[in-house]
């Protein structure tokens, strides 16, 4: 795990389709998403987020989380899962990605990818506001923020024809930034958001 960036601190190396396993059988539990949180323990904060129940999920306990992440698995894991199900994912998507801490941070920009992904039925519009934020951040050399800042940008530029052309406009405005950083982001999200494959899809 450690070898993949994962922090093996605390971790018992229980995969993933385990802990979904384990979810189905258990079913959503609020009461003991929190109780699982507070184990600290590795597997049990993925396994929250898999039991939790979005529509009780509370801005102050996604910031309390938030603050706890402390590898990114659990990170991508706890926003794709839960998180971006709750009424507070854009807000939540927008506050942290000015946040200073990396795995806040992260969470901020996973989250745009997630609900790019998710919400099927979101308008454009919604995730008009995360371009100028991605712009913003993209000169962050930190690993984990600017891999998410680059999968937010590929992912919002997937949605929609409009959004793709929006999408590859802001990553060649981020290519045009003095850091090596943002040129490798609009680099290869211009790779993808303007490749035969995702073009093809888009136009049928």
């Amino acid at each position: 795990m450690a070898r993949y960036g994962i922090n093996p601190h605390n971790t018992y190396g229980v995969s993933i389709p385990i802990l979904r396993g384990l979810a189905r059988e258990i079913g959503k539990n609020h009461a003991l998403a929190g109780q699982l949180w507070s184990s600290g323990v590795h597997e049990a904060r993925i396994l929250a987020a898999l039991v939790d129940e979005p529509s009780r999920v509370t801005g102050a306990r996604m910031d309390r989380w938030a603050r706890d992440f402390d590898s990114w698995d659990v990170c991508d894991q706890v926003c794709s899962n839960l998180f971006d199900k709750t009424e507070w994912a854009y807000p939540k998507a927008l506050e942290w990605s000015g946040r200073p801490e990396e795995f806040v941070k992260r969470a901020g920009f996973v989250l745009m990818a997630a609900l790019a992904v998710h919400d099927k039925v979101a308008s454009d519009g919604l995730f008009e506001p995360f371009l100028p934020v991605i712009v913003r951040e993209a000169t962050d050399g930190r690993t984990y923020v600017k891999k998410a800042v680059n999968w937010a940008l590929r992912q919002i530029g997937k949605r929609s024809r409009e959004l793709n052309r929006k999408a590859i406009a802001t990553a060649r405005e981020v290519q045009r930034l003095d850091s090596r950083t943002a040129r490798w982001i609009g680099a290869d999200a211009l790779r993808e958001l303007t490749g035969s494959r995702v073009q093809e899809r888009l136009r049928g």
